[in-house]
């Protein structure tokens, strides 16, 4: 018997003084307020009864600290997969507002199709390398749950793809926010959205930065 259960975590706040979009770039590591929230995400898979068989974690700096007191709290070694991380993104390293895009006529290039998008990976790429991992943990394990730790954009794309919901989107509707915890019961080989919690909602954020 599969996992029954698949839980994604995003990572906690990121230490991000100059407010770009990080993307895949390297060396963004967690704030002190970051590394809060990750506890209060641990704590919060515990308090719900979660038995994490496996712990599946994106290679950025970001996600792998914020695996560490889920790593801690269950006894689990962290395996890193690629196909959960960060998609890539043309600004990334870049201070993105509507005035420096306009400012700039090659930047407005990468503007042209919001609906693939453009400026990055396409929706439904991310939608496809998620959920094969998805699949591969949940059928990799005998018994129990799996937790990942990922990013913002995965975790809302298959949220979306799930719900069967249009996978262009406003990024500003995104319902995921740091350290948030979105369920998943894995029957039949069929996934279905269970559950969402925001553990560390009492602690003051800045969330900037994501893709």
């Amino acid at each position: 018997m599969p996992a029954t259960h698949i839980h994604l975590v995003r990572h906690g706040e990121v230490h991000n003084p100059g407010g770009v979009l990080y993307g895949r770039l390297p060396h963004f590591h967690l704030s002190e307020n970051g590394k809060k929230m990750a506890e209060a995400a641990a704590l919060s898979l515990s308090a719900i009864g979660v038995k994490p068989a496996k712990l599946v974690v994106s290679p950025l700096l970001r996600t792998q600290q914020s695996a560490e007191p889920i790593a801690k709290q269950f006894s689990l070694k962290p395996d890193l997969d690629e196909r959960i991380t960060e998609p890539y993104n043309f600004f990334e390293g870049r201070k993105v507002s509507a005035k420096t895009v306009l400012l700039r006529p090659h930047l407005v290039f990468h503007l042209r199709n919001p609906m693939q998008p453009s400026w990055g990976e396409s929706y439904v790429s991310v939608v496809e390398r998620m959920m094969r991992s998805m699949r591969e943990a949940a059928e990799s394990v005998s018994d129990g749950h799996v937790v990942f730790v990922t990013h913002q954009l995965p975790i809302w794309m298959v949220h979306r793809h799930l719900a069967g919901e249009r996978l262009a989107h406003n990024p500003s509707k995104r319902r995921c926010s740091l350290s948030s915890i979105t369920s998943f019961e894995y029957l039949d080989g069929k996934f279905r959205e269970v559950g969402y919690l925001e553990p560390a909602a009492d602690l003051a954020s800045i969330d900037k930065g994501a893709v």
